[in-house]
C-alpha cells in the first residue's frame, strides 16, 4: 500500500493555478541545509551531506521532523556535532541556514527550528592522530 503524502497549498497564483508542496520537500530542504552546515558531522541516523543523494527520504526523516500549519513551518532537527566544534554556535548556524533555505525556496514562514544534539562525532579526530 502506498504511503499517504501530506500536501500543502502554499500559493494561489490568482486565477492561473495553485502551487502545492509535499511535506517531504520541506523535510529534504531542511536536511540538506542542516547537513551542509560547518560543524555538523551528520544528521541522526548518520546521514552526512556526501551520502544524502543515496539516502531514501525515510533515512533523512529520521533526523528531521517538520510540521506545516497555516503557511508556517516548525522543524525539529537531530544532529551529531563534529568534535571540537562549539555546540551553541553550530546550532545557531543550523537554525539560520534551515530557516533561510526553507523561506527562500518555498515562501513559507519558519516559526521555529529546534535543534537536538544526539552525539559528538570523534571518529575524524581519532583518524587524524
Amino acid at each position: 500500500m502506498a504511503e499517504k503524502r501530506i500536501i500543502y497549498k502554499i500559493r494561489d497564483l490568482g486565477g492561473i493555478g495553485e502551487v502545492h508542496i509535499t511535506e517531504e520537500v520541506v523535510t529534504k530542504i531542511a536536511a540538506l541545509a542542516a547537513a551542509e552546515t560547518d560543524g555538523v558531522a551528520s544528521l541522526a541516523g548518520n546521514v552526512t551531506y556526501d551520502s544524502m543523494e543515496k539516502q531514501s527520504l525515510k533515512s533523512l526523516a529520521k533526523g528531521i521532523r517538520v510540521c506545516v500549519k497555516d503557511n508556517e513551518v516548525s522543524a525539529d532537527i537531530t544532529l551529531n556535532i563534529s568534535y571540537g566544534k562549539n555546540i551553541l554556535e553550530t546550532s545557531k548556524a543550523v537554525q539560520e541556514k534551515v530557516r533561510s533555505s526553507i523561506e527562500n525556496m518555498t515562501g513559507l514562514t519558519v516559526k521555529d527550528v529546534n535543534i537536538h544534539i544526539a552525539g559528538v562525532d570523534i571518529e575524524k579526530e581519532e583518524k587524524g592522530k
